[in-house]
């Protein structure tokens, strides 16, 4: 494939503005499918999570071809929790494309990755996607959108950005709103057009990033990245150059390129393509692929530092290694130093007084679906509550700071303002439109640990909240993001539905009946204050008095159902939730609460 016609570009968009979408769209107009053949949804939610929750998690490559052009596409995370992602992948582009609502305009995680495209000086294209929707107001994006890139002191030649409208759930494009238009055509075409041809020079030593890492059962790790110089071929000698600095020998064994979703092995690659290498076994991201006879290697991706860590220790619970496949501080220590190989912006290190790990990362949903996908793998173990990572500069404690955005009905203003006050956030911004109101607060991460379910409730299920990490600032003071106590579990026994009955006035129930519990297991939460040690398996004595009458029907309020991420939120610092394929509980650390 000639150079010139090769174009590589990065989707970047907020969490539900359409990039999935957009992108299948693209898929299936380029003609790479049959008109009778089976396509999936989200072609790049390839991931069971991702299409559980509606997310990407993970960056991937795909690729279609348009009027003899090869254009590689490159889907980036939406949430700054995978910030990571988003660094080291967008080394592969030569341009993106900025997906904007049309109805809700630029948000907050829009903000945080199209800031990681300017300070790569990567040419943008506008797409103000949901046209169709009936409160669109595209004229108005466009202006966030301008204002947005004018705040990130974006240079001249991006501020002259080129826009397109589409609605990718149906399928068109339009260079103006009023244009009639019934498919992709205009948007192939401002690709071709103002994305530009990869620069490099194919005579020049070999020179290429692995921005990412895929596997293959056949071949194991493969290198993902795009080659800046030179060629890469089947059975190359090459040196891979680490992050350390040392260089190591290699033979390029296998080489794929991008058709579709797919990779297909291909003999040769030059400058501009991306392309999945085998044949080193211990390749990481952030190394260089060169040549041994002139080594010229790039520098390694700079990440931003985690914001937050929990503590990963082998399940010592009295159910422990009854419900799990890899239950030791070994099965653990595996698994995290693979997912390290992949993930650059998780940090994992030995805990010096207790046996188990310090994971680092970028904030809890980064953190909870790294836990997902252990415990779906498997894996049985316990997690401690999160903790902000601080610092210290100039005698001075740092905190990290977040900047959150909600987006609420007014009449649930005040009650959000009034949870965030104690949480020590400050208003830096509110607007009201349309009986909508967007406020924005400077809030500590700590502050933000446990919110979201709350938020939930004083919205009635109608709020949306993000939020980006600001900045190091100072300590802000104690916070006490819980205020209730618990009910924990006095003994080993099963719930029974008299008991939970009658514990129905002391708090929320987290069991129903017929639960299997032990002591320390927490079961509920306590309406006061303070934790209460209870009797979740008491049963009613038996008499051979009866009359009409005279027993209580048994009503019980359905439990409380936690996901992970709100019962990583929830716990205290001498609590512990416990991780297994089956079962996700919470418990005290130790038994001496009697």
């Amino acid at each position: 494939m000639n150079q010139y016609k090769i174009r590589n570009i990065a989707i970047i968009a907020h969490v539900d503005h359409g990039k999935t979408t957009l992108v299948d769209e693209l898929f299936r107009q380029s003609g790479m499918f049959r008109d009778n053949q089976q396509v999936a949804e989200r072609m790049m939610d390839s991931m069971d999570l991702e299409r559980e929750r509606g997310i990407t998690i993970a960056a991937k490559n795909g690729s279609f071809r348009y009027r003899g052009h090869h254009i590689n596409v490159i889907d980036t995370p939406g949430h700054a929790d995978f910030g990571g992602q988003v660094e080291r992948v967008l080394k592969m582009a030569d341009g993106a494309l900025l997906v904007v609502d049309a109805q809700e305009g630029p948000m907050p995680q829009t903000y945080f990755v199209l800031k990681k495209a300017l300070f790569l000086s990567l040419p943008i294209i506008v797409v103000i996607n949901k046209i169709d929707k009936p409160a669109a107001r595209p004229v108005w994006v466009l202006d966030q959108v301008f204002d947005l890139l004018v705040k990130l002191e974006a240079p001249d030649n991006v501020l002259d950005f080129p826009v397109i409208y589409t609605s990718a759930k149906n399928g068109y494009a339009k260079n103006d709103p009023a244009d009639d238009s019934s498919d992709f055509v205009p948007i192939y075409e401002m690709i071709v057009k103002h994305i530009p041809a990869p620069k490099g020079d194919p005579q020049a030593p070999l020179q290429m990033l692995v921005s990412s890492i895929d596997y293959s059962p056949y071949m194991g790790r493969l290198g993902v990245g795009k080659i800046t110089a030179g060629t890469l071929n089947v059975n190359k000698e090459i040196s891979v150059s680490m992050r350390d600095g040392s260089m190591i020998p290699a033979r390029i064994s296998k080489v794929f390129g991008f058709e579709g979703m797919q990779k297909v092995p291909i003999e040769i690659a030059s400058v501009g393509h991306i392309v999945a290498v085998a044949g080193m076994d211990e390749v990481t991201v952030g190394v260089t692929f060169t040549d041994p006879a002139n080594p010229n290697p790039l520098p390694p991706i700079e990440i931003d530092p985690p914001t937050i860590s929990m503590n990963f220790i082998p399940n010592d619970s009295p159910f422990a290694g009854t419900e799990g496949k890899f239950v030791t501080s070994r099965h653990i220590q595996e698994r995290l130093q693979r997912e390290i190989l992949s993930d650059v912006a998780l940090n994992v290190e030995p805990l010096q007084d207790a046996i188990g790990y310090k994971v680092s990362g970028r904030g809890e949903l980064h953190l909870s679906i790294l836990i997902e996908r252990m415990r779906r793998e498997g894996y049985e173990f316990q997690v401690t509550s999160p903790q902000v990572i601080m610092r210290e500069a100039d005698g001075k404690l740092l905190e990290p700071y977040e900047e959150l955005t909600v987006d609420v009905d007014e009449n649930y203003t005040g009650a959000v303002i009034e949870k965030i006050g104690p949480r020590k956030g400050i208003m830096l911004d509110m607007v009201q439109d349309n009986g909508m109101t967007r406020i924005v607060f400077k809030i500590p991460t700590r502050g933000l640990l446990g919110y979201k379910s709350e938020f939930m409730t004083d919205t009635k299920g109608m709020g949306i909240m993000n939020y980006v990490f600001l900045e190091y600032a100072p300590f802000a003071g104690e916070i006490r993001t819980r205020q209730n106590g618990v009910l924990i579990a006095k003994e080993p026994c099963n719930s029974v539905a008299y008991a939970l009955f009658s514990l129905q006035d002391r708090g929320k129930m987290f069991v129903g009946p017929g639960v299997k519990l032990y002591r320390g297991m927490i079961v509920g939460e306590h309406c006061r204050s303070n934790d209460l040690v209870v009797n979740p398996g008491k049963e009613k004595k038996l008499t051979n008095m009866r009359a009409a009458g005279s027993d209580d029907n048994v009503l019980l309020t359905p439990p409380h159902e936690m996901s992970l991420e709100e019962c990583i939120a929830y716990i205290n610092e001498d609590e512990l939730v416990e991780i297994t394929p089956k079962n996700i509980r919470l418990r005290k650390k130790d038994n001496k609460f009697s």
